[in-house]
């Protein structure tokens, strides 16, 4: 009798083992699945997000957003000695440079400002947005 319930303990502990053993892989397959899908324009897609190509599909986005998206961070606070957007006296000089150096500025980066102001997904075009943006609203 002894060993009918030393068997049947060994049996129901190694069940257990084995439930928690696929329960704890079932939960790593679900930690590390893609959270979505991508496909490139042009190429059939299910429900999966479009991005646009260096080609140039997908709708670009205006200056505002650019600016929220992106330039922000520093036009509002100032960082790293950025001229804060709407205060006219820190951005008159540059201004006075006039829009086609100050957009060359911000594709090519200038001072403590990497390029396109660390926006590696936005275009010249849209880059060049936000700073029209950011100047008319700090004239």
């Amino acid at each position: 009798m002894k060993r009918i319930l030393i068997a049947l303990a060994t049996l129901g502990l190694a069940t257990a083992v084995l439930a928690a053993t696929e329960a704890h892989t079932n939960a790593l397959i679900d930690r590390i699945k893609p959270s979505g899908n991508v496909c490139v324009a042009g190429e059939a897609c299910d429900t999966a997000q479009v991005v646009a190509t260096s080609s140039g599909a997908g709708a670009a986005r205006d200056g505002a957003t650019v600016y929220q998206q992106a330039c922000l961070a520093c036009h509002m606070t100032g960082a790293a000695g950025a001229p804060i957007m709407g205060d006219a006296a820190a951005w008159s000089a540059r201004i006075e440079k006039g829009m086609e150096t100050l957009i060359a500025n911000s594709i090519s980066g200038i001072g403590a400002m990497p390029a396109k102001g660390g926006c590696a997904n936005c275009s010249d075009d849209e880059i060049a947005a936000a700073t029209e943006y950011l100047v008319n609203n700090s004239r």
